[in-house]
């Protein structure tokens, strides 16, 4: 199985940065063995196993996180007392070694978070947690990596790590019911008052955990000042969130293996520029572009993307070329109905990276190219956030990165690429292994084929009763004509006035975007070096490489 590990993972080399010890524990290949990865479809399912995670920590243990948006008062579950900044701030009262690296962000008035992480930094040093604003990014840059990592001193079979595209604040504790977080984060209009949220995170256990912990240590220690404003280093070194409270402890060997995963870790850091560079990239790190460009040239049968974004040139070349090489393969696609944000400032930019990306790739194949938007049974859009990648049901990859420049050169990101070396659909017995089994979950919700409140329902069934239940979605072309048929079909229903029975399903064809030309004019260098902008040193932008 080796030599098809190398066909769709990075080599150590191919990764493109040799200052990185990321790859420490395992120096002859990218990625670590002997791991399990368990995907969490929707926040409400991630927030409850962490905070069942983190209450049961004790002294010495470790919960160490970084976010792009955390807000202190973000509920873990229905009970109000039960809030973020509580939950850590208890454990770090117990002696849990608990850290945080969180972007600093822009101010509330420009739509961020500054001041809520600056809250929650404040209160968390209170209670002798240790936490570190950082704004090492490139101007217009953020860290969007979003993660936690919990490692426990007596035992280390309990060592878990988490990363997806689930951040820590307002509006994720979603369910499949799509109703949206009680405590709403306002995006635009389309979405309402209490916006649907789809998202997905994933669950490491096995070594993978100290490659995790290695993505925080490298951070944390790096000596790049954590911004480059001096005033903002002050005030940081006035209120303690500038430098770290105690050093960090030494890390702990690898938990042992937990499964028969292969997990490679794949990031993306920018080159800082102007004389800043981290210490662990001085020239930044691309292995999500790399990564996701070497695995989606060896898909034949199916690419199944979830992604909040799939914008630009540079990302659809790496589709149409895979579907112009392999006339048998199909994509689908489920990503917003709409942009997040209103107003044209906003939407233009976005509307054009949408035009950029989605209509060359219908264009190169429109027969086997489909993108979906989702609708809740009430028929409010459901805002898609999750950043899901299949590839033949072997490759799969759940992180913080979208199909986008952006993230892919600029934005600090994190994914986990995930092989099931145990996993035998050829045999005797029916079985969906983590590619295949991930797929047809989310292709169960999408369906509306099972009547449960949580997706965990679905996790808790047997391989076999998964693939009798998706039997029509097992095969790749059958799943996606099943996805036609059904959007079609509710389709159909929006056109006739509503009158019958709303038909199951809650996949809607994905709106063209469209954008006259000078409103495209003038949203381009929004796009450029806002939106979407270039983090790669300039010979490899120049050479358009990753």
């Amino acid at each position: 199985m080796s030599a098809d590990l190398e066909q769709w993972y990075l080599a150590v080399e191919e990764r493109g940065n040799p200052g990185t010890r990321l790859d420490g524990a395992h120096p002859e290949r990218a990625y670590s063995l002997g791991n399990l990865a368990r995907p969490l479809v929707h926040g409400s399912t991630y927030f409850a196993e962490l905070l069942r995670v983190i209450q049961a920590t004790g002294p010495g243990d470790l919960v160490w996180f970084t976010d792009w948006q955390s807000n202190p008062d973000q509920q873990l579950d229905d009970d109000p007392s039960i809030r973020l900044v509580d939950v850590l701030g208890s454990a770090a009262e117990r002696g849990v070694d608990v850290r945080a690296l969180v972007w600093r962000s822009q101010s509330r008035a420009l739509g961020f978070s500054h001041e809520d992480h600056r809250s929650l930094g404040e209160l968390l040093q209170e209670r002798g947690a240790d936490v570190r604003l950082d704004m090492r990014v490139r101007r217009n840059g953020a860290h969007h990596q979003k993660f936690v990592v919990v490692r426990h001193a007596a035992d280390a079979t309990r060592d878990v790590a988490y990363l997806g595209g689930i951040d820590l604040c307002h509006g994720r504790r979603d369910d499949s019911s799509h109703r949206g977080d009680p405590q709403a984060d306002e995006i635009s209009a389309e979405y309402g008052a209490r916006p649907p949220w789809h998202d997905v995170q994933v669950a490491l256990q096995g070594p993978v955990v100290a490659d995790v912990e290695t993505v925080f240590r490298e951070r944390w220690d790096d000596s790049t000042p954590t911004s480059r404003n001096p005033l903002r280093r002050w005030r940081d070194a006035v209120d303690g969130l500038g430098e770290e409270q105690s050093p960090l402890p030494a890390q702990a060997p690898p938990p042992e293996p937990a499964g028969d995963h292969a997990v490679q870790l794949l990031r993306t850091y920018p080159d800082l520029g102007a004389g800043w560079a981290y210490d662990f990239a001085p020239e930044g790190e691309r292995s999500v572009a790399r990564g996701y460009s070497k695995a989606v040239r060896q898909a034949r049968r199916l690419i199944y993307i979830e992604d909040q974004f799939l914008w630009g040139r540079e990302m659809s070349e790496v589709l149409v070329a895979a579907l112009e090489q392999n006339p048998e393969l199909r994509l689908i696609a489920v990503l917003p109905q709409f942009p997040d944000v209103d107003g044209w400032f906003q939407r233009d930019p976005q509307l054009l990276g949408r035009i950029r990306g989605v209509l060359r790739v219908l264009l190169t194949a429109p027969e086997r190219v489909a993108f979906y938007g989702l609708e809740n049974h009430a028929g409010t859009p459901v805002y898609v956030h999750a950043k899901v990648c299949v590839l033949d049901d072997l490759w799969t990859s759940i992180g913080s990165d979208n199909f986008c420049r952006r993230s892919w050169t600029s934005d600090s990101e994190l994914s986990a690429a995930v092989i099931d070396l145990g996993a035998d659909p050829s045999g005797a017995e029916p079985q969906a292994d983590y590619g295949r089994r991930l797929r047809l979950t989310l292709a169960a919700e999408h369906l509306d084929r099972l009547d449960v409140d949580q997706l965990t329902g679905i996790a808790a069934m047997r391989d076999a009763d998964l693939v009798e239940t998706m039997a029509d979605c097992v095969d790749p072309v059958a799943m996606f004509d099943r996805f036609a048929a059904c959007a079609d079909a509710l389709q159909a229903w929006h056109d006739g006035g509503k009158a019958a029975e709303r038909p199951p399903g809650r996949l809607r064809r994905l709106p063209e975007p469209r954008l006259s030309l000078p409103r495209q004019l003038f949203a381009a260098p929004w796009y450029r070096y806002l939106h979407d902008p270039d983090g790669r040193p300039s010979r490899l932008r120049r050479r358009k490489e990753f």
